[in-house]
């Protein structure tokens, strides 16, 4: 028998204690500039390893701490807690506003998506320039998502993972209702039928979030 007959199969050891586990996914998001998904953790962790409760061990271990493991779409990251985002204000970069037109574009596509441009212009009741638009591409908020099967097959609007980030938000189903936008100063305060057609920030239903939800990040 030769000595690679012999040689010990990599796949056949047993994988880390789960501890050991959550150390090595610590390590990966830690390191990691962008948030990842479980199946490219999954692709650096040992064979046998089930990356799935690690994160839920991991994401356990950090509650109430002051760095917490934040589940971003489909992926997760490290991010400081919410409520002590005060203490970074001084590191904060401040940047110009959006203007009213790409806030209300935004808001169209996250509550609506995936929508076409023409379906925007007919909820805001007026014409959105291409700028708009390209503004919100330009800061990784919208993307193109896939062409409607109608006549001239118009493309459609959709956010992206860097939206739900900025935004702190983990999926569509937790994007805010118009209050808390006004509160927040997302939104002006304007007599109803100004502007935005009514009920566009209504609640939705939970077959309707959930398709939002599924159209989120759809295959273009």
């Amino acid at each position: 028998m030769s000595q690679d007959d012999t040689a010990p199969d990599p796949q056949h050891f047993p994988p880390p204690p789960l501890p050991e586990q959550e150390r090595m996914v610590e390590a990966i998001l830690f390191a990691s500039a962008e948030p990842m998904s479980q199946r490219e953790i999954a692709a650096r962790l040992p064979a046998g390893c089930d990356p799935a409760e690690a994160l839920r061990a991991l994401r356990a271990r950090y509650e109430g701490r002051g760095v917490q493991l934040a589940r971003v779409g489909d992926a997760w990251a490290f991010r400081t807690a919410a409520d002590l985002g005060f203490l970074m204000q001084e590191s904060v970069v401040e940047s110009r506003r959006l203007s009213r037109a790409a806030t209300e574009t935004l808001a169209i596509i996250a509550y609506h998506q995936p929508v076409t441009r023409a379906e925007i212009e007919e909820i805001r009741g007026v014409a959105v320039s291409r700028g708009t638009l390209d503004q919100l591409i330009e800061l990784d908020w919208v993307r193109i998502g896939r062409r409607r099967q109608t006549p001239g097959r118009p493309v459609t609007f959709v956010v992206t993972e860097a939206f739900l980030d900025h935004f702190g938000l983990e999926s569509a189903r937790d994007l805010p209702g118009l209050a808390e936008l006004r509160a927040a100063g997302l939104l002006e305060s304007r007599p109803p039928g100004e502007g935005l057609a009514p009920g566009l920030f209504g609640e939705a239903d939970g077959e309707d979030a959930g398709a939002m939800a599924e159209d989120l990040f759809e295959d273009e």
